[in-house]
């Protein structure tokens, strides 16, 4: 981007040129001072060589995870009056360009499963950019592609998964209004895989919790200065099909805000204690007055969510539970108007020099969905040679109901920035 506005300011440079060129061989009477204008053209190069060698310094690193790692500083007083012409900041009165304001970050993961299907995947390709307007309002944005190439025929999709404006207001009180991710679980909200051990997100935060969900709404939080946080969301909600192969499949009535069916809304409200540092307690619910919107009978249905999650020194712990129950004479004839499912992650992390890490971890998952009733082991290890980017290996055997037990292995690679 900045080279590209490098490019626009050396065009800008060599109109100067030119027709100050054409003013002192033809035009004399517009300019009297013939060297006053030759010292103005070479102030300007000398500030155009100054801007050319801030541009081609290295990356600076980020300060935290909130900054993308990649950006690099700029001062607006480099450009002058070209800033205002070509960079948008409206006037040469000290207003804040635009690109001072706006970030790009983003993450992604390959994955390689080897049972009884062998198989690799870039699975994820995600890139976020968020623009702050001024101090208390900002959009924040999410595209990702997923399994690398999409389109007709293709297995890949092109998705935006978030897209929001948020505002803060004083006393911790902050506001959301768009496409947003729901306050639900651990992973829904923060799944970028240097974040979480495994190289598959855990089966309960597949089908309990269908991450990665979102919905279109607007939502109000709080927060207390003892670390007492709370959300409460009006938004879309899920259309679950209630027939075939797919009835009462939780993640299959994700619209995902594309031409969303809109007749029936859905309301969540979550609470979570973070007080004491690397502790998190927190529980979610939500309310849907119709699951199956305009598909006949209507099944209220209510999701409720408790977790914890815990990082003291190296020893981690993640628990969850989650459970469905859905209203109706359909689900009920098909013995899934309730589904439930749990899963525990004791883990250990290890440093290994200055900026590496390794942790081991093991995790038991059951669950009794619409795919049927599930029970699964996962142990593996992650590494991070440095931070934000995560080597992964790790087993899963998958015993379900009815059907011989499966045997997984599982390498993964991700990054952050």
């Amino acid at each position: 981007m900045l080279n590209r506005e490098l490019r626009k300011i050396h065009g800008s440079a060599l109109s100067v040129l030119v027709s100050t060129t054409l003013a002192i061989s033809g035009q004399s009477h517009v300019l009297a001072d013939e060297a006053e204008l030759r010292n103005e053209i070479e102030l300007l190069k000398s500030r155009l060589l100054q801007l050319e060698a801030r541009l081609s310094q290295p990356a600076v690193p980020a300060s935290s995870g909130s900054e993308p790692a990649g950006k690099v500083p700029v001062d607006s007083s480099d450009f002058g009056d070209i800033d205002a012409e070509f960079m948008g900041s409206g006037s040469g009165g000290g207003a804040a360009a635009w690109y001072e304001s706006t970030s790009l970050g983003g993450y992604g993961e390959m994955h390689l499963n080897l049972g009884d299907k062998d198989e690799i995947d870039f699975h994820r390709w995600v890139l976020f950019v968020d623009h702050e307007f001024n101090e208390r309002f900002r959009l924040v944005s999410e595209l990702e592609l997923e399994h690398s190439i999409a389109g007709d025929g293709q297995n890949g999709e092109f998705e935006l998964e978030q897209a929001y404006i948020e505002s803060t207001f004083d006393n911790g009180w902050s506001g959301k209004g768009g496409l947003f991710l729901m306050p639900i679980g651990i992973l829904n909200e923060t799944h970028e895989p240097n974040t979480f051990f495994g190289t598959e997100r855990n089966p309960i935060e597949r089908e309990i919790i269908p991450s990665t969900w979102w919905e279109g709404g607007l939502q109000v939080s709080k927060k207390t200065d003892q670390g007492l946080l709370w959300d409460a969301a009006f938004h879309s909600g899920l259309a679950v099909p209630s027939s075939g192969g797919n009835a009462f499949r939780i993640r299959s009535g994700r619209q995902k805000v594309s031409e969303a069916d809109a007749s029936e809304w859905a309301a969540t409200t979550r609470v979570r204690y973070t007080g004491i540092p690397g502790f998190e307690v927190g529980g979610s619910a939500q309310y849907q007055s119709d699951i199956t919107p305009g598909r006949g009978e209507k099944n209220v249905a209510v999701l409720g969510e408790a977790h914890i999650d815990i990082r003291k020194g190296g020893f981690g712990l993640r628990a969850l539970g989650g459970y469905w129950d859905i209203g109706g004479a359909s689900p009920v004839s098909m013995g899934l108007d309730s589904q439930w499912g749990f899963y525990i992650e004791p883990s250990y992390t290890f440093s290994i020099g200055e900026s590496s890490r390794l942790g081991v971890f093991g995790r038991y998952n059951q669950l009794e969905v619409a795919a049927g009733d599930i029970e699964q082991w996962d142990t593996g290890v992650n590494f991070w040679p440095a931070d934000n980017i995560v080597l992964k290996a790790d087993y899963s055997r998958i015993e379900s109901a009815g059907a011989s037990a499966e045997d997984v292995i599982n390498f993964g690679i991700g990054y952050q920035f």
